[in-house]
């Protein structure tokens, strides 16, 4: 899908026929033209021909039903991860990619390991939501929120993922709420300024996983160009002009970073270079290679002394583990 392309389509066409359309994919999640009867034949015939809805996807279903992972092939040959997850009381949360592969080389995610291929287009990123949103509507659900935290560096494709978000966000299309869509960087103090200035209340998460800057440059050679200072001070005009809650992701790495001393290293950091409302959500670790999960004792702990610190904190639900489909585990294939 390329919305270039639809575009090109309907400019002979009469305004109200583009609204027509848009709402034939983005609301009525339409997967063949033939049936958008308020479209005349022949524009129905030449959408099917030059703009097709097909998703070309291979889907993978853990056990319990909650979680659903589809490599979905672009029209380049590439293929990309995105991620269903169903929680209870008729949540259900799609974990999209914005890139083929990852330039950040984070040491414990399998994505970081395969290397940067290319952006996604903002149709591209826009399709995995469409993917799961067309299934769910069989049942009787819909997507309730969307979170850039799958393959890639949402920061580095600024201009696709908030394009791809607005996308979703149009009231007259997919009308998903600007605060049930959320973006993960690892810092891009750049892209971070240009969030700060967004309009749209798009939600804003760190990944930090570590408390100072020596062990964060040995698992993320991206803190060498965004040492922590730097981050936090953009972080912190973020947090100070948007009045949103940052959320910080926490990796718990068994050995690494999971250490009590660690801990209060972490909180005191956070207090004293982060201004405005934060949370730190601690994350299990779902192995790739050369780490282990944190113990449970070992996370509880670490969870106690950031509480006793003033800090609210949070612990991911593991969800996809099984089928490669959890945080970090991503990597372009249904294995």
């Amino acid at each position: 899908m390329n919305l270039g392309n639809l575009e090109t389509i309907l400019a002979d066409q009469p305004k109200y026929r583009r609204q027509q359309v848009y709402q034939a994919i983005f609301k009525n999640l339409a997967t063949d033209w033939r049936a958008v009867m308020v479209l005349p034949l022949v524009l129905r015939q030449k959408l099917a021909t030059e703009w097709s809805l097909d998703i070309k996807a291979e889907v993978k279903v853990a056990s319990d039903g909650k979680t659903q992972k589809a490599l979905i092939f672009l029209a380049d040959g590439q293929a990309i991860e995105t991620v269903l997850l169903r929680h209870d009381g008729g949540r259900n949360t799609v974990c999209i990619s914005s890139q083929v592969g990852c330039a950040m080389a984070c040491d414990f995610c399998a994505t970081g390991r395969m290397g940067w291929q290319r952006n996604l287009t903002a149709m591209e990123i826009v399709e995995q939501v469409l993917f799961f949103a067309r299934g769910l509507a069989k049942a009787g659900e819909r997507v309730t929120n969307v979170v850039v935290m799958g393959m890639g560096e949402p920061l580095m494709n600024y201009d696709a993922v908030l394009s791809a978000l607005h996308l979703l966000n149009q009231p007259n299309g997919f009308n998903l709420g600007a605060r049930r869509m959320s973006i993960s960087t690892v810092g891009i103090v750049e892209g971070i300024k240009k969030l700060t200035k967004e309009p749209a209340q798009f939600n804003l998460a760190w990944s930090l996983h570590a408390p100072n800057d020596k062990l964060r440059g040995q698992i993320m050679p991206i803190n060498k160009k965004y040492p922590l200072l730097k981050v936090l001070a953009a972080l912190s005009e973020y947090v100070k002009t948007t009045k949103r809650r940052l959320m910080i992701e926490y990796v718990m790495l068994r050995g690494i970073n999971d250490a009590p001393t660690q801990a209060k290293e972490l909180a005191a950091l956070l207090q004293k270079n982060l201004a405005g409302p934060f949370m730190v959500n601690l994350i299990a670790y779902n192995p790739t290679s050369g780490y282990h999960p944190a113990t449970a004792q070992s996370v509880a702990e670490f969870s106690k002394i950031l509480k006793e610190a003033g800090i609210t904190v949070t612990e991911r639900y593991r969800f996809g583990r099984e089928i490669k489909g959890a945080c970090g585990q991503l990597a372009g294939q249904l294995v």
